[in-house]
Formats: C-alpha cells, structure tokens, sequence
C-alpha cells in the first residue's frame, strides 16, 4: 500500500455536510469517502490507471 501523507483540505460548511452524509450512507469515514472520490475522478479523467 502507498504512503499516506497528511493534508489540509478546506471546503465549505455545506460541501463537508453533504460529504459526511454520503460517507456515512456508505459506511466509510468522511477522510476515507473524499479519498475514494478523489481516485475516482484521477480515473474518470486518465490521470492514474483504470485497474489501480
């Protein structure tokens, strides 16, 4: 598994909320969704491989 490194993120009040709540429907953390939707769009958009 890949080093983690920490960062800060700042966002909005209202972008978090909705953040945690879609975390919280999928049983992840807030940390471990925004990393997921993070990978997600590196995919969509060819920046990483589609198999990683």
């Amino acid at each position: 598994m890949a080093k983690k490194k920490p960062f800060a993120l700042r966002l909005d009040e209202d972008t978090l909320k909705a953040i945690e709540k879609w975390a919280a429907d999928e049983f992840r953390s807030t940390n471990g969704q925004i990393e997921w939707i993070i990978h997600r769009a590196l995919k969509e958009a060819g920046r990483i491989k589609k198999d990683s």
